[in-house]
């Protein structure tokens, strides 16, 4: 029997990649998105096998192999599929189940994502009933607009125990879905009741635009003041953001990090649409890898109390090693962004973003704090915690100016400090790593498959195929905009498949991800998809260049056909109306 995917599914994102080569292979750690090691698969002496922790996938350089955490251990330990997905299942203390009927699964998620809809369009509507009055007047106090509220889908959960579940079992949703979907509890006399009471709450929608959870704040001085849908077959807090669904549409280039809900509403409303905050749990690498689907810049906007700092420094560990470069807010005279606002306007947080400290000023500050400046011991400390944190950086520049700001702090000569990173630096094999640097920043252009029965017979129409097959992997939602692309108009019989599994998956609001596509695939389909994923994205056009990769790809097919008597009606027809040359 198959394995269902919505097992594979949770086993590829419990097994973290870097985690699973890191037993077999030494990986040397970077500020990039990659990390780099040894083949394993071929004889080698500089490395060339990449991991991408943000995308979940290997790949070499050298010998071309790569996939997904199932991909290796199948190739690694010389495991059919099966075999290897009970190794990583024993790893992540999972078991393996029989085919139950992944259609009903299917079916269940498909239920659950009906009922939150449903709930959080009862949610709102109670906004404008005498039951919504307490969360009418905190948005109020809150200063929160009508367009927030709409925008965000705010709602009222009723001081009452069971409103939500009387209201859904009329619309036909059982007990047993409202406990799935962690909107009720069972009671000790085997009732269930309301989840959410008495609180403002917040929808929680993936990017797809599904309601997948609510977070709830409560609305009096009770406890636990915020309250979150635990995990369920259509949600996890680890791999989801508040608001990305909004924020993936911004033009500032960015995403803000910040701590609560109310901040990024808060955020949002005065104009910078591009924050986001975890879900009740401290960052998570998942989030630091969905963050890097989006953008490549993220500023953390923390509380700038001592808990803030923290949890700042922890973020900063994980955004960077996603690829992403990371620059970290520092707010005076304000604990948290809607504060600051408040009371200093969006023009003065404006500035505010555009002073904020790279991460690398901001951790030596960090480290500064930590000792005593006043005593040579204090200095000592700080200079050997500073330079090694600074070897580890790639970039010359920044390394020299931040050298001379750490040698300001520890009253030395800027060129003592120098020398310590340069030798803590060749520790740390810094020619190697400029060198893999180049090698996984190189655009690859793909002309030909490895495996022979791969091979393209129409190299210009599979190179716009694999163009879509990247912009899709990229952004799922740009689906939308395929029109009559159909996987019959592939001339790459695998790369036609693959379109048409990130078409289902979308459609069926099943994630998109490297890692997960590549568990379903041949070694060779596995090392196919994730060399073509090394070439560049450009999501700032995607639309343009999706509409060039189509009209490619239909090009090739009419020639192919013989009607090159379409082509030309239809480059006269472009000519006609402005459209081409």
């Amino acid at each position: 029997m198959a394995i269902p995917e919505s097992f594979i599914e949770e086993l590829v994102a419990r097994c973290d990649i870097v985690d699973v080569v890191s037993d077999y292979v030494q990986l040397t750690k970077r500020s990039g998105a990659n990390q780099f090691g040894l083949c394993p698969f071929h004889s080698e002496k500089t490395p060339s096998f990449s991991v991408s922790p943000d995308k979940q996938i290997y790949h070499c350089f050298g010998c071309g192999k790569g996939g997904g955490v199932i991909s290796f251990i199948m190739e690694i330990e010389n495991l059919p599929f099966r075999d290897a997905v009970a190794f990583l299942a024993r790893r992540a203390g999972m078991e393996v189940p029989d085919e139950d009927g992944d259609k009903d699964m299917a079916g269940r998620r498909a239920r659950l994502l009906e009922l939150n809809k449903a709930a959080a369009r009862w949610f709102y509507d109670n906004l404008s009933k005498p039951e919504g009055a307490a969360a009418v007047s905190y948005i109020q106090k809150r200063r929160l607009t009508k367009k927030t509220v709409t925008n965000f889908g705010l709602g009222a959960a009723p001081d009452d125990w069971y409103a939500l579940v009387n209201e859904m079992r009329k619309r036909g949703f059982s007990d047993q879905e409202l406990l799935d979907a962690g909107l009720a509890k069972r009671g000790k006399n085997g009732g269930v009741y309301d989840v959410f009471r008495n609180r403002l709450v917040f929808p929680v929608i993936d990017v797809r635009g599904s309601v997948i959870g609510f977070s709830g704040r409560i609305l009096d001085d009770g406890e636990p003041k915020y309250l979150n849908t635990p995990d369920t077959p259509v949600f996890s807090k680890s791999r989801n953001l508040f608001a990305l669904n909004l924020a993936k549409r911004s033009k500032r280039g960015m995403l803000i990090l910040a701590e609560g809900n109310v901040d990024v509403v808060m955020l949002h409303q005065a104009g910078f649409d591009c924050a986001v905050a975890s879900l009740g749990t401290s960052l998570t690498a998942e989030q630091a890898r969905l963050m890097a689907r989006y953008t490549k810049n993220v500023v953390i906007a923390y509380d700038s109390d001592a808990a803030g700092v923290k949890a700042a420094q922890r973020a900063i560990g994980l955004l960077e090693p996603a690829g992403l470069q990371v620059r970290v807010l520092r707010m005076e005279g304000a604990k948290d962004p809607d504060e600051f606002i408040k009371a200093k306007g969006p023009d003065a947080f404006e500035l505010l973003l555009e002073r904020s400290a790279n991460h690398v000023e901001y951790r030596i500050l960090a480290v500064k704090s930590k000792y005593d400046m006043d005593t040579d011991d204090g200095r000592l400390g700080f200079l050997k915690e500073a330079t090694e944190l600074l070897a580890e950086n790639p970039n010359a520049v920044e390394r020299e100016i931040y050298a001379k700001r750490v040698a300001e702090y520890a009253g030395v000569s800027a060129e003592a400090v120098v020398n310590e990173i340069r030798n803590a630096a060749r520790k740390l094999s810094a020619a190697d790593r400029k060198k893999r640097e180049r090698q996984a920043m190189r655009p690859e252009i793909i002309a030909q498959p490895t495996a022979k029965s791969m091979r393209y017979s129409n190299v210009a129409s599979a190179t716009a195929e694999e163009g879509v097959i990247r912009l899709l992997m990229a952004d799922p939602e740009l689906t939308r905009y395929t029109g009559d692309l159909d996987t019959g108009d592939f001339t790459s019989e695998f790369l036609g498949k693959l379109y048409g599994k990130i078409r289902h998956r979308i459609e069926n609001h099943e994630d998109v991800t490297p890692a997960v596509l590549t568990a379903t695939l041949t070694p060779d389909e596995a090392a196919l998809l994730t060399k073509l994923l090394q070439g560049p994205v450009n999501l700032a056009a995607a639309r343009e260049a999706l509409s060039d990769y189509i009209d490619k790809i239909k090009t090739e097919g009419l020639k192919t056909s013989g009607r090159e008597d379409l082509l030309a009606v239809r480059d006269k027809y472009q000519k006609k109306k402005g459209l081409g040359g």
